[in-house]
């Protein structure tokens, strides 16, 4: 966070600095994820796997839901976001094909 410790010290404009902040990271992070699993799709072309593997999405989907109890986040909301990540892994390997 910024040099103020307490968010409730802070102006609207260094709350909104700091949402801007965060946001930037999130779709970093979602970058980052997609090229992961850009490559994981790769291996399994390579391998002659399927690309669709309802098993390792149910532990996504089970993390994702550990992970919101743990943050104290709505593990509904939580879990709708990855299924999001999820499709958005499916369009691209589609694409990318």
């Amino acid at each position: 966070m910024s040099t103020n410790s307490n968010p409730e010290d802070m102006s609207l404009d260094e709350l909104r600095d700091e949402i801007r902040t965060i946001d930037r990271e999130i779709v970093e992070k979602i970058a980052q994820r997609t090229y992961v699993a850009d490559t994981i799709a790769q291996v399994k072309d390579e391998k002659g796997l399927p690309t669709t593997d309802e098993q390792q999405e149910q532990a996504v989907m089970d993390r994702a839901g550990d992970n919101a109890e743990q943050f104290d986040v709505d593990q509904n909301l939580v879990k709708a976001i990855f299924r999001l990540l999820i499709e958005l892994n499916k369009v691209e390997q589609r694409e990318n094909r």
